[in-house]
């Protein structure tokens, strides 16, 4: 006999006929009766497209201003957001294979047509905060690299829609595998300076244990704030319940324990990544600059500074290629999601190609205004205050988030158990306590990122 969890739980699901990212859904075949590898590889890359969001240029810009300013003290910091990180991502992997649908599905599903409009809005302003970061980030090493302007180095990066487009038309597992190979620079470049800033072991290792001054240093919590903000990425969770989904395994219960399995591994390898990136553009900055009295709050001064600091010629250029990459592995998840939450929250669909350049082009406008009228040092506190907003936006995706894989009857035998759930809901509170904290911070006294 069917349990009741159960059958609200199919209710639920015949609620909506809607698909989660159409063209892709249910691509990838999954080998039936293969081995462990064969299987963990053919379920691998989702966790690499979320990852990407985690080691974005806005990330370089909080952590090397971290870094230098307070040494390796916020690894901590760096820490529990990449822990936040993985449950949250782990429970979007899990709304996305249980019910068949995003997160912005099930939150449309689960509001009024209003609020699900609200909150499509929310989620497009963290979007463009994003790509903000994004385009600033690929203008900044095209100018490093190439001595573009800022001016044309933001215009070109609207090609990146093409590029884009290009891929997909290619397959969903040409972008993921194109994205690993990008962030697998990243990693390798920062491991090679890291080891070339020769940082201090002990002093490092300590970084990871918490301290009080974090709490009450206020010039110290908002920096930790926007490394939260640049590192809990609230347009990740939208993305990963979807992308999930493009995998072909058996949509029964044996399917989805299977998927839940290599979903879980794949993204917790793949944010342990960008943990080790986020930890070593930190001890870049901490070991490279704290205490040297060089400003470095903007990435040009820390491109333009590095080699001279650390003595190898090289080391400024594999810093901007690394930033290059960035920039351009952000441009697929942040396109990306703007389509899955656009078609989730309003069920609005247009052609990709529009989709992306009206995306490209709400983030490419304020970074070309700023930057015509204030410059370099317009466009570095444009970057930190775009990590801002996404914190800011965080509670708005986290709590639905945590309701809905909580919920039996949404989740049926899937649901959380009871400290996931106590867990998940401390997560969410730490969250929203933090942020209300920095929008009352940032009004009371006008504080300045820069």
């Amino acid at each position: 006999m069917e349990k009741k969890s159960d059958v609200k739980t199919k209710a639920w699901l015949k609620e909506s006929s809607s698909i989660s990212l159409e063209e892709v859904n249910s691509s990838i075949r999954i080998p039936e009766n293969a081995g462990f590898w064969r299987k963990f590889l053919a379920f691998a890359g989702p966790g690499s497209l979320v990852a990407v969001g985690y080691v974005d240029p806005g990330n370089w810009a909080t952590s090397i201003a971290g870094g230098a300013r307070f040494g390796y003290t916020l690894l901590f910091v760096i820490l529990i957001a990449n822990l936040m990180a993985m449950l949250l991502q782990g429970l979007s992997a899990k709304l996305g294979i249980v019910t068949g649908r995003d997160l912005a599905q099930a939150t449309r599903d689960a509001t009024g047509k209003k609020t699900a409009f609200f909150l499509w809005i929310l989620t497009e302003l963290a979007i463009i905060a994003t790509d903000l970061a994004e385009v600033i980030g690929s203008a900044i090493a095209l100018n490093l690299l190439f001595n573009i302007p800022l001016l044309l180095g933001i215009l070109i990066t609207t090609l990146d829609v093409f590029l884009l487009l290009l891929l997909q038309k290619k397959g969903f597992r040409i972008i993921e595998s194109i994205v690993i190979v990008l962030m697998t620079t990243i990693f390798i470049v920062f491991v090679f300076e890291v080891i070339a800033s020769k940082p201090e072991v002990s002093a490092l290792f300590s970084g990871f244990v918490p301290t009080a001054e974090i709490a009450v240093n206020p010039d110290m919590l908002f920096i930790s704030l926007g490394i939260l903000g640049a590192t809990v990425m609230p347009h990740n969770l939208y993305l990963h319940s979807s992308i999930v989904q493009t995998r072909q395994f058996k949509r029964d219960r044996n399917g989805k324990k299977e998927a839940l399995k290599f979903s879980m591994l794949d993204s917790t390898f793949s944010l342990s990544m960008a943990f080790l990136i986020n930890s070593a553009i930190l001890i870049l900055g901490a070991s490279a600059f704290y205490g040297t009295g060089l400003d470095v709050s903007e990435i040009e001064a820390a491109y333009h500074l590095l080699s001279p600091t650390l003595g190898i010629g090289i080391a400024s250029t594999l810093f901007a290629v690394a930033l290059l990459a960035s920039g351009q592995n952000s441009t697929i998840t942040g396109t990306l999601t703007g389509q899955i939450v656009m078609e989730g929250f309003i069920n609005m669909r247009i052609s990709p190609w529009l989709r992306r350049i009206v995306t490209r082009l709400l983030a490419v406008i304020p970074a070309f205004i700023v930057t015509w009228i204030a410059g370099s040092k317009g466009t570095g506190n444009l970057l930190l205050w775009s990590q801002v907003i996404l914190s800011l936006q965080l509670p708005f995706a986290v709590i639905p988030l945590v309701l809905f894989t909580s919920s039996k009857s949404k989740m049926g035998e899937f649901a959380n158990p009871l400290w996931i759930k106590t867990l998940a809901w401390l997560i969410t509170g730490v969250i929203v306590i933090l942020n209300v904290f920095l929008v009352g911070y940032i009004f009371i006294t006008g504080h300045d990122l820069g």
